[in-house]
């Protein structure tokens, strides 16, 4: 945002009117009701005079709360501090217009995705000539900080996304996922790793994990003091994991069939086998838990039940609010997909990853764009070295095919839900057919998966059903470990299934701590009781192929 507070007394400049800077297919000001819209206008004039007025008794604006403008170099120079004051003043009429919109729900959705995306990128923090911090910093380093920056800027458009992390110490199976197991079967879709036991006796049943396929399963397994695997390990249960394959182009054809029959099935199939169990206990994590309802749904069609419980985190199968995804969908885009990459293409192409992580960073752009635009380019910083970020950044492509088909029967048109609407594998697919009892986990400030999304999951599934509610967001709600003792969840065991998401609510306490300890009690009432824990791995014809976390998890996008 280019504005001036050198002249106080001229009138005020460009970034003072914000309301004439976007365009959303017509006037912005059209779609808000006059009266509404007129309140909004005297707010701002008085704002706007109070604040030009205080800048020009040379006044420095005080209050600011904006991790943006913390640094002291803000408040250090009057005319920083009243660029930033003038931005923080514009940037909140903006949002208020946004709130304001009159009209569909999407049409408001995207214009509030529009404006965050407009006033996150105007920022002069993101600018060398208005960032005092930057300026400071390119006089003490003799202009280092700006070379660095510059080939720091080279080298990420030729890589075609931004470094988030420093990824020196990092190398998936030496200091991630490095929880010892061996893969013990594989197809051309995916790998099945077998955990090794850390406890003297284990459950009988074993649980099995089905992580999302658009991210690699190792958020699960990051290192020792956070891996959701070794925290079910230590508490006795036999894990098994499925690594999905980082498709080629050659599986560019591979469906949403695919991924359930010769991928979920297939898993909990040859898990049966090993562990000599008839059911398993399935956990499935974001779209991870899509496939595994959609694949004992499937199982449940043929008259089979192979799940003794399954636990879903943070999953939608009712995709009727998608948060601030939706603003992506709709008939042309999707259709747009199905043409070139999907079913309807000449040729099959791939959905590739790079993309899946750079429309994820626009969803946040306040933590995880522009602060790296600044460390980067204007001060010439390496990133940190972060296990969360590296994981992120390890991108993971899927098929054209699949991809289209989610995109439509889930996302845009939510036939998913509706009992016998869609068939998949040959049977119809109905969720009320799935018997076996649900655990449910989402995260309430979740932008992903709406936390009353995943719970609308209940109404769905044919077994009984306990929720639990944990804070913070998708990733970080879900990997909680005990021995961190941060933050805390919500349970309500009295809830009855049928009670609304807020009624849930009201009816929840607050427990502090992970949730870890409450899932792991639930699924070992699922458990089938203890057996001793078994040394070696693997079954005769499923003898193990290499260690974990296999070479699948290691494949490039």
């Amino acid at each position: 945002m280019s504005t001036t507070t050198a002249d106080h007394d001229t009138q005020a400049p460009a970034a003072a009117q914000p309301a004439h800077l976007l365009s959303f297919g017509g006037d912005l000001e059209n779609l808000i009701d006059p009266e509404r819209l007129a309140a909004l206008q005297a707010s701002y004039a008085r704002d706007f005079a109070a604040l030009n007025a205080a800048l020009a008794r040379g006044e420095v604006p005080s209050g600011f709360d904006d991790k943006r403008f913390v640094d002291t170099a803000w408040q250090a120079q009057p005319g920083s501090a009243g660029i930033a004051a003038i931005y923080l003043l514009n940037s909140r009429y903006l949002h208020a217009l946004a709130d304001a919109v009159e009209g569909g729900r999407k049409q408001r959705e995207r214009i509030r995705f529009m404006v965050e995306q407009w006033t996150a990128a105007a920022a002069p923090s993101n600018f060398l000539m208005t960032n005092p911090r930057a300026m400071q910093a390119l006089v003490e380093s003799e202009g280092e900080t700006l070379r660095k920056g510059i080939g720091q800027w080279l080298s990420d458009a030729a890589n075609g996304q931004i470094l988030q992390v420093d990824p020196t110490p990092f190398k998936v199976g030496e200091s991630l996922a490095v929880t010892p197991g061996a893969v013990v079967y594989e197809n051309r879709l995916f790998q099945l790793i077998q955990y090794r036991p850390v406890t003297p006796s284990v459950q009988a049943r074993p649980l099995i994990i089905v992580p999302p396929c658009i991210n690699k399963f190792y958020i699960l397994d990051l290192q020792p003091k956070n891996s959701l695997v070794r925290g079910a390990l230590e508490a006795g249960f036999q894990v098994f994991m499925v690594s999905w394959r980082n498709p080629d182009e050659s599986l560019a054809g591979l469906s949403w069939d695919d991924y359930i029959g010769d991928g979920v099935l297939a898993a909990i199939d040859a898990t049966r086998a090993i562990s000599a169990s008839d059911t398993v206990n399935a956990m499935g994590f974001c779209v991870g838990g899509t496939l595994l309802a959609t694949a004992a749904a499937v199982a449940a069609a043929r008259g089979e039940q192979p799940c003794e419980s399954i636990t879903l985190l943070t999953t939608m199968l009712d995709f009727a609010d998608t948060g601030v995804l939706d603003v992506f969908i709709d008939e042309d885009h999707v259709s747009m997909r199905e043409r070139t990459i999907g079913s309807l293409a000449p040729k099959p192409g791939l959905m590739r990853g790079t993309e899946f992580a750079r429309t994820f960073s626009m969803l946040r752009p306040n933590d995880l764009v522009w602060p790296f635009v600044i460390d980067n380019y204007l001060l010439g910083k390496t990133p940190p070295a972060f296990d969360l970020l590296y994981w992120n950044a390890d991108s993971t492509n899927l098929p054209g095919a699949m991809f289209g088909w989610y995109l439509r029967h889930t996302y845009l048109e939510n036939r998913l839900r509706e009992p016998d609407a869609l068939e998949v594998c040959g049977v119809p697919v109905d969720f009320g057919r799935i018997r076996c009892p649900a655990f449910i986990f989402a995260s309430r400030e979740d932008h992903i998966v709406p936390w009353q999304t995943a719970y609308a999951s209940r109404q769905l599934l044919g077994g009984e059903s306990t929720f639990l509610l944990g804070a913070s967001g998708h990733i970080a709600g879900v990997i909680n470990p005990p021995a961190a003792n941060k933050r805390h969840y919500w349970a309500a065991p009295s809830a009855a299934a049928d009670a609304s998401a807020d009624a849930w609510l009201g009816q929840a306490t607050r427990a502090a701590g992970s949730w870890w300890p409450a899932w792991h009690a639930w699924l070992g009432q699922h458990g089938g009781g203890e057996v001793p824990a078994r040394e070696s791995l693997g079954a005769a014809g499923y003898e193990p192929i290499e260690p974990a976390p296999g070479r699948y998890v290691a494949e490039p996008a």
